[in-house]
Parts: structure tokens; C-alpha cells; sequence
């Protein structure tokens, strides 16, 4: 295995991008391959049929770029695609799941919001993970459609978003969640729209930074980290239309993005 070989990163979109910037942040050396499905974001309104399908033709694809380990950056993608992908591929495959885990062991107050596509909130590693580390703690799970299609536009201010967000944040608050789970990548983009609505006493947990240290281990475990001094490198690609995904994963990034249509 080429030790230079790209990472490969994909989500429904662009929320997969908060992945990516905490790979990147961590792992300096490596190169990434993101694909962002943007044609057809989001997934968490999509059947888990559908999600499994869609992952395994990103993954072939990116398989056929060359990739030596594969992230999902996708909370719903990883519920509906990882088990399938890990039958099929020979090199790692690193996934993520809502923190319900560390905000569990958090909370002050006993109560734990988390913010979720209807997918997620509806498949079976959400029912575990409830069942694994929310025995003692009450979780309350809520479907918050819409707002990915904002942050799909790069719109993480506008007034009609702030109304959506509060909409699914104070009922949290007002049952007493002091922590609230960010349950989708996306959603992480929103993190300072969130804080402000909950404030300073409320914390935000996701899951961003975790994978990134999964993936370093893995990458280790397997012999295949960049070497150090390598300089990574970043390229993308869209199911959607390429300019506007270049304008909307600049502005996410903070960063100029060149971004090629996705063959798949």
C-alpha cells in the first residue's frame, strides 16, 4: 500500500466537511478524497435501503481513486451503509455515530437533547446506542428536518434558519437538557447558532474530533499513515453542480475549493 495514498471521505453533502476539518487539523500529512452526494442531500429523509446503495457507489468510486482507508462522514451514512461496506472492502473503513456515550456521562442534569435526521432517529444503531449508555440518563431524540438544506446553501445565520433551530432547541431546554447532541455532521456547522440559542450553561458535544482520532489509530494500526513529512492534499467532488458546490464548501471551509462533478 502506497503510504501517500488518499484517505477517502464522504457524506450526503457537505456536513461531512466538519470531518475533514478535524482530520485535517489532526493529520496534516495525509491527503483527502471528499465526495459530497449533494444531488441528492440529504439522506436522513431517505429509506436505509437507499443509503446503502448510494454509500457502496461512493465507495466503489473512491476505491477506484486509489484510496487506502475510507470515512464515512456521516452519522445517517455510517447507520445505513458501514456494516455493508465492511463486507465488501479490504481496507478500513472508519464510521461515527451520535455522541450519546460521552454526553451521557456529561450531564448534570439527567437530560440529554439530541438533534437528529429522521433516519438516524429511526435505525437500529440509534435504538443501541439508547440502549447501551441512555439506561440512566434521559434521552430525548428529536428529527430536526430542514436543516440541512440550509447548511447545504451555506446558510448558517439567516433569520428563517434561526426560527427552525429554535424550534427544535427550546423544547430541549425547557425539559431540562443541559447538553445536546449534535446528531448530524451537518448540524456541527451550526454549533454557534446552537450555543446561542441554548447558552453558556447548556454544552454541544459531536463527534467530529473522535473520528479523526479513530482514524489516526487505524491508519497506525495498519501501517499505512502518510509519513510525516509528507504534504497532504485535498480534492472534491460533487453529485450536485459543481459551482455551486465550490462556492457553498469555500465558504464552509474558509478556504478556495476546486470541486469536479461525480461521475457516479
Amino acid at each position: 500500500m502506497n503510504l501517500t495514498a488518499s484517505v477517502g471521505i464522504f457524506d450526503s453533502g457537505v456536513g461531512g466537511l466538519s470531518v475533514l476539518r478535524e482530520i485535517r487539523s489532526a493529520m496534516p500529512a495525509e491527503s483527502l478524497l471528499y465526495v459530497a452526494d449533494s444531488a441528492n442531500a440529504p439522506w436522513g429523509d431517505k429509506p436505509a435501503e437507499y443509503v446503502r446503495r448510494r454509500g457502496l457507489e461512493i465507495a466503489d468510486f473512491l476505491v477506484g481513486q486509489g484510496v487506502k482507508a475510507i470515512v464515512i462522514g456521516s452519522n445517517t451514512g455510517t447507520a445505513g451503509a458501514a456494516e455493508a461496506l465492511r463486507a465488501k472492502l479490504t481496507i478500513p473503513v472508519v464510521g461515527m455515530e451520535p455522541a450519546i456515550k460521552p454526553a451521557a456521562g456529561l450531564t448534570r442534569s439527567g437530560v440529554v437533547g439530541a438533534i437528529v435526521t429522521a433516519t438516524m432517529g429511526a435505525s437500529d444503531r440509534m435504538a443501541s446506542l439508547l440502549n447501551r449508555f441512555g439506561r440512566d440518563v434521559r434521552v430525548i431524540s428529536v428529527p430536526a428536518p430542514g436543516l440541512v438544506e440550509h447548511v447545504e446553501a451555506a446558510d448558517l445565520t439567516s433569520a428563517e434558519l434561526t426560527r427552525l433551530v429554535e424550534g427544535y432547541v427550546k423544547p430541549l431546554l425547557a425539559a431540562g437538557a443541559d447538553t445536546i447532541v449534535l446528531g448530524s455532521t451537518h448540524y456541527v456547522f451550526l454549533r454557534a447558532l446552537i450555543a446561542a440559542i441554548a447558552g453558556d450553561n447548556v454544552t454541544i458535544v459531536d463527534t467530529g474530533a473522535a473520528v479523526a482520532r479513530q482514524l489516526e489509530r487505524v491508519l497506525e494500526e495498519h501501517g499505512i499513515a502518510a509519513p510525516a513529512d509528507a504534504e497532504g492534499d485535498e480534492h472534491f467532488w460533487t453529485s450536485g453542480d459543481p459551482n455551486e458546490s465550490a462556492r457553498v464548501i469555500s465558504a464552509l471551509l474558509g478556504r478556495a475549493a476546486l470541486v469536479e462533478k461525480l461521475p457516479v
